[in-house]
């Protein structure tokens, strides 16, 4: 308006003003009418009708809204109240604000602060050491601080303190959040935050999510096509021509993508100090471990405080540092639990046998506290009377519950009429987008929207951004998890399948990329056989990314649910695969040698045998001739190597032959065979070409024949050839360097 009314003030020297007036309700749309009078999209209820009656309440340039408006934009507006009104045509008195501006609020710590929080009690001194800490962040010294506590206890209040103390200094606020759906999701905190720090929308074509990764490099050192490369194929946005796939191995791009993220917080930091939060560790990927583990070796000369909050049943595998602070929450005791007491109620002094009973049955947590506090003061139970509470009658014995889950359970009960929409969102995960809730929702738009705007204006939920862009957050793990208890097993699993449904319907992406997530829905759905299929896919992509941790995890599972499965057609041959590509994955984190290893292989091949599979025979032959190999168990090793070679001779496959040379020169070298060993090693070797061969290294854990190559050397070196053996050690070098594979290259 003030740009138009600058014009129209210049050109006929008038000026125009508006009034908006908002309400949030159920209303009644559609064709209405008759004769000449028909409206094709009427809208009637009390609801316009309140809106109009705002409308005139506002003044000129202004927006005024409802409470019940106003709860829902709660933390995202500034707003100011403007008292009780009676208004036109309605019943009640309703009391009225005035929007001033937007708030800001990003993120869930940005909206807790805007709504009502627990007040902050009995943490002065652990305050102070972050705060001092903070300051030597400043300074460049960057800081690592490893918060612990259990459920409850008060460790993403105490940041938001933190943060509400820096609010006049510069500084840029990060938040990652590890989650228990995605435990082996590699490096999943941080790909969520890349896409929130690039703004990625589902709408988004993929041409422009490369373009918004190219512009969010713009201003780093860090923007050669190798690094934007890097975050396209972490993104699972196609490159194209103009940034092609890495000619580097798993590992590689593995190690290189942590270290881009490291590079990119540590240069934001070059501008404006970093406070970095990442909570719940103890749900943490193992990738995710690795990378802050990164990040603390590297952030010492920053301007970074990287805070990690867990609980106290996990342990940091990050040893200790000088730039290293470890802080426990404790307990509150009786004296600052009454005292927290005080100032949720406002100051009203509550009665003494309310006061007993909450802190004996909270315990000192103070999350419990504000449950327990909170709910005796909805219960009924007391009467506001001169300043202070006064109990409406005798207090029973079991009035207030002996645990937080009872406490929770019995708040969400009084919340009947959207008791099932808070079980729905408590199946999707601790925090959900509007867009997925609405997809699985039996309730019409209109009906959903009021149903979380109940939750969040009983602080079940935080939200964050404007519907339909909006993302949901439990306010804490212990409700989530109390919503979702409350759930018969049978209707939970009715849930889960519909969200599996949902996903593989409305949401193809994440099918693509988070195969896990679904295996999870289906597993708790109890549809075994899809979950599988999907655990395996999922450790698939982890391999291919040597996220080798998380494949195992992913493989377990799978194999764990192959267990409940009745026989069928292809059970064996889903279990060799699931068998095999586990048994590689161990190799890459426990060695060859390992019994892990030999009972993997072992079931495959015992498997192999009985069902007559073939695909993955030489795979399983190769792991097992490597087991007993390396542990110099020379007979088993050549009876494996033999049978290799006779099904190799058998079916004339290239790669077969290849390897069952390999393996038969490798255990005759071994046996100080030498000529048969140089003969055997040279025909696999001169089979071998790289760019057929080139993914053996990721079949078989490492490149068979740039091996072959060295033990050729060592046998050349054992004949009396030494020249010939340099010269065979530095083409196997070469080869290794070509395939940029990092555990052919230490086998080199």
């Amino acid at each position: 308006m003030v740009p138009l009314n600058a014009s129209l003030k210049a050109d006929k020297d008038m000026e125009l003003t508006v009034r908006i007036g908002v309400h949030t309700g159920l209303v009644v749309a559609g064709e209405m009418g008759g004769g000449d009078t028909i409206e094709a999209l009427a809208i009637v209820g009390e609801t316009p009708n309140i809106a109009a009656r705002l409308q005139e309440a506002a003044s000129p340039n202004s927006v005024i809204i409802s409470d019940f408006t106003a709860n829902l934009i709660q933390g995202f507006f500034l707003c100011e109240a403007l008292g009780v009104h009676d208004l036109k045509g309605v019943s009640e008195p309703m009391e009225l604000f005035s929007v001033l501006s937007e708030s800001g609020a990003q993120t869930r710590f940005d909206v807790a602060a805007a709504v009502h929080l627990t007040p902050l009690v009995g943490r002065k001194q652990e305050l102070g050491l972050l705060l001092d800490r903070w300051e030597q962040v400043e300074e460049g010294l960057g800081q690592v601080v490893l918060l612990s506590g259990e459920a409850g206890i008060g460790k993403s209040r105490l940041l938001q303190a933190v943060n509400d103390r820096l609010e006049e200094r510069p500084h840029i606020q990060q938040e990652y959040r590890c989650s228990p759906y995605h435990q082996n999701s590699a490096l999943h905190p941080m790909i969520e935050f890349l896409e929130r720090w690039l703004g990625f929308r589902r709408e988004d074509t993929l041409a422009e999510k490369l373009s918004k990764i190219e512009g969010g490099l713009e201003d780093y050192s860090v923007q050669s096509t190798e690094e934007v490369t890097l975050l396209t194929g972490r993104l699972s946005v196609p490159g194209g021509e103009s940034y092609p796939p890495l000619n580097l191995s798993p590992q590689r791009q593995r190690q290189m993508t942590m270290e881009l993220l490291v590079q990119l917080l540590i240069e934001t930091a070059s501008n404006q100090p970093i406070l970095a939060v990442v909570e719940d560790l103890h749900w943490a990927d193992p990738t995710t471990l690795e990378f802050l583990g990164l990040l603390l070796d590297q952030i010492a000369t920053s301007k970074v405080m990287a805070v990690y909050t867990f609980r106290p049943d996990f342990t940091p595998p990050f040893g200790s540092r000088g730039h290293l602070t470890q802080i426990t929450l404790n307990r509150l005791p009786r004296r600052l639990a009454t005292d927290l007491m005080a100032r949720l109620t406002g100051g009203r002094e509550l009665p003494e046998e309310v006061v007993s009973q909450i802190a004996a049955k909270s315990d000192g947590v103070p999350l419990f506290v504000e449950e327990l506090t909170q709910m005796v003061l909805e219960s009924g139970l007391l009467h506001e009377a001169g300043g202070r509470y006064e109990l409406s009658g005798p207090l029973p014995s079991l009035a207030i519950p002996s645990t937080l889950q009872d406490s929770l359970t019995a708040r969400l009960d009084r919340q009947s009429s959207v008791r099932e929409s808070v079980q729905l969102a408590a199946v999707l995960g601790r925090e959900f987008s509007h867009e997925l809730i609405q997809a699985v929702s039996r309730l019409d738009d209109v009906g959903l929207a009021l149903h979380l705007a109940q939750l969040v204006s009983s602080e079940f939920l935080y939200k964050r951004g404007a519907s339909p862009e909006s993302i949901y957050t439990f306010k804490h793990a212990l409700i989530q998890d109390a919503a979702y208890n409350s759930l018969l097993i049978s209707k939970r699993q009715q849930y889960h399948q519909l969200v599996s449904q949902v996903y593989e319907e409305s949401f193809p992406e994440a099918v693509e990329t988070q195969p896990e997530l679904v295996a999870h829905h289906y597993t708790e759905a109890g549809l075994n056989q899809r979950a599988i299929s999907y655990w395996q896919k999922a450790g698939q992509i982890a391999r291919e990314r040597s996220a080798n941790a998380e494949a195992i995890n992913h493989f377990t599972q799978g194999l764990r649910l192959l267990e409940k499965v009745p026989e069928a057609p292809d059970r064996a041959s889903q279990e060799v695969a699931l068998q095999t590509m586990l048994g590689q994955s161990l190799i890459q984190t426990q060695g060859w040698a390992t019994p892990e290893v030999q009972r993997a292989f072992n079931q495959a091949r015992k498997l192999i045998d009985q069902d007559g599979e073939t695909s993955q025979y030489f795979q399983v032959m190769y792991g097992l001739f490597t087991y007993h190999a390396v542990r110099a168990e020379w007979q088993p090793a050549l009876e494996v190597a033999d049978q290799c070679l006779v099904a190799a001779q058998s079916t004339q496959n290239p790669i077969s032959l290849v390897l069952a040379h390999y393996l038969k020169g490798v255990v005759l070298l071994l046996k100080g065979e030498l000529v048969l060993a140089q003969e055997q090693l040279l025909q696999g070797i001169t089979r071998y070409d790289i760019q057929q061969h080139r993914s053996l290294a990721l079949t078989y854990g490492q490149d068979p024949i740039t091996v072959a190559l060295v033990w050729f050397t060592r046998n050349l070196w054992q004949l009396g050839y030494p020249d010939q053996a340099s010269s065979k050690i530095q083409e196997a070098l070469e080869l290794a360097q070509e395939i940029s594979h990092p555990f052919t290259q230490s086998s080199s």
